[in-house]
């Protein structure tokens, strides 16, 4: 039985009972806040023309919840931004890139923190005898930035990698820790990409180019800078003026958000404390007024202590990776190089992470709840080298064949396998998905922590139209794998079967 009013409809968030039910009841006295009755008989359509017994999905309730705090005038507190619900898209995306590039890509040398690395507080002895056997004595940071050319940069080529990546969201460094901004920024005057080096507007470009795609196109931010003398002044009066942020970082954020209007803000450099660089002021804003209040993702990078604690999905740390199933919406962020972020020179072939390794990392990410944001690093010319490119189009063709058990999934009530290591699970709909990351033993796989229902009960590879034949004994269910040679199998990394009939 469904209950409908005239034009608006309160939303009993909890549905009255568990994730699904039989039917939705809309409970009129249930909450204070309205939902559009056109959007929640829509989104009721698909989950019935999906299930086709009226069952109400876990999604179906996120996006009704999201529905109804769209109007929510958020407050500049942790209280008020940290119950803004996450836009649905991000948690069904999965896997999305990261793009290191800047100044520091001319060096191309030891990691994007070159320049801390040469003049820091703490030089590092091979970055300064590099400077020193390679360089006048004159020569300084910033002239680098003349010979960031950029000049093999087509966004539209990156744009089609990325596509046939399967990423659903990229997340392009708009301005590193150097301070280097790669758009034109007015507060960023002879150290931009407009005014030296490629005298162009990288991030705009970018963005133009990803925007004719499904992609969802995100920036990352960096709020303070490694030597910026505003910076540094206001850290050196234990952060009680803030000349920086109100003529530097806080100006760049807003430039950013209006112009290129991105629905990933990705946080860093975030040293200082919260007062100091007023974010929760700037994430109101974000949420309540901004181009892409409906749709924005931030991560957790805003100040002292915010990281694993406030704003929208975690990160924690970089390359975290809980292995367990956690209580917030988390994103491993990640790199292919092991040792850099941005693009090295001098890295050598077992530098680069095989796609055993990133598949490895991604099934056990996504089994836990998390999404992936895999980073490349352009060189200054603005080549996504061959070895990232190759990474990217064999996660693409994987993600082809798997993306099923991929995209929209949910964590099972396993995360891993409970007999058989190298096992991670996800759930959608009504199958169960296991990642199964090394061919068994004489093809026969075993199984402890799925339960058969019965007769009824089905396992498939996906990307093969024959069943699998499976025994169950026990608690066990001991899988038969196909014997097929290599060319007859559906990829040739992680195979993922379908369990249907299976809790």
């Amino acid at each position: 039985m469904l209950l409908v009013a005239e034009r608006k409809l309160p939303i009993n968030a909890m549905f009255c009972g568990n994730i699904l039910v039989a039917s939705l009841i809309l409970c009129f006295a249930a909450s204070q806040v309205l939902a559009d009755e056109e959007f929640v008989m829509r989104e009721l359509q698909v989950n019935l023309e999906k299930f086709g017994n009226g069952v109400v999905t876990e999604e179906f309730v996120e996006k009704v919840e999201f529905q109804q705090k769209k109007d929510v005038k958020y407050e500049p507190t942790w209280d008020s931004l940290d119950s803004r619900p996450l836009p649905t898209w991000y948690d069904e995306a999965k896997f999305g890139i990261f793009i290191h590039w800047g100044v520091f890509s001319v060096p191309s040398y030891v990691s994007e923190w070159f320049w801390n690395f040469w003049q820091g507080p703490t030089p590092h002895a091979d970055v300064v005898n590099f400077m020193k056997q390679n360089y006048p004595p004159e020569f300084t940071y910033p002239d680098f930035a003349r010979d960031f050319t950029t000049e093999f940069f087509d966004p539209e080529d990156w744009a089609e990698i990325f596509e046939e990546s399967g990423a659903k969201y990229i997340v392009l460094t708009s301005k590193h820790h150097e301070g280097f901004t790669n758009w034109p920024s007015n507060v960023s005057w002879n150290w931009n990409s407009m005014d030296v080096g490629p005298h162009r507007d990288l991030v705009g470009e970018l963005a133009n180019a990803i925007n004719k795609t499904s992609i969802k196109f995100g920036l990352y931010h960096s709020l303070f800078e490694w030597f910026n003398p505003l910076y540094l002044n206001d850290q050196a009066a234990n952060f009680s003026t803030r000349k920086y942020v109100t003529d530097k970082t806080m100006p760049e954020l807003y430039e950013i958000v209006n112009n290129y209007k991105p629905e990933v803000v990705w946080s860093d450099g975030d040293s200082g404390p919260v007062e100091y660089w007023n974010s929760t002021g700037f994430l109101a804003w974000l949420y309540n007024e901004s181009p892409v209040k409906d749709t924005v993702v931030t991560n957790d990078r805003w100040g002292n202590g915010c990281a694993c604690h406030h704003g929208g999905y975690y990160t924690c740390q970089d390359r975290y990776n809980p292995g367990k199933l956690q209580n917030h919406k988390w994103e491993n962020c990640m790199t292919i190089d092991r040792r850099s972020w941005g693009y090295r020179r001098d890295a050598l072939l077992d530098d680069y992470l095989t796609i055993e390794e990133i598949l490895r990392t991604f099934t056990s990410t996504i089994s836990c709840g998390g999404n992936m944001l895999m980073n490349v690093g352009p060189t200054k010319d603005g080549i996504i080298a061959p070895i990232f490119q190759e990474r990217l189009r064999q996660m693409g063709s994987w993600l082809k064949v798997n993306g099923e058990a991929v995209y929209s999934s949910k964590p099972w009530r396993s995360q891993n396998d409970s007999l058989t290591d190298g096992i991670w699970y996800t759930a959608k709909d009504k199958a169960v998905y296991a990642f199964v990351l090394s061919w068994p033993a004489n093809n026969l796989l075993q199984l402890g922590s799925p339960m058969s229902m019965g007769s009824d009960a089905k396992i498939s590879m996906l990307g093969m139209t024959t069943p699998l034949n499976f025994t169950v004994s026990g608690k066990v269910i001991h899988v038969n794998f196909p014997d097929a040679t290599i060319s007859e199998l559906p990829c040739q990394w992680a195979w993922v079967l379908k369990l249907e009939n299976f809790k």
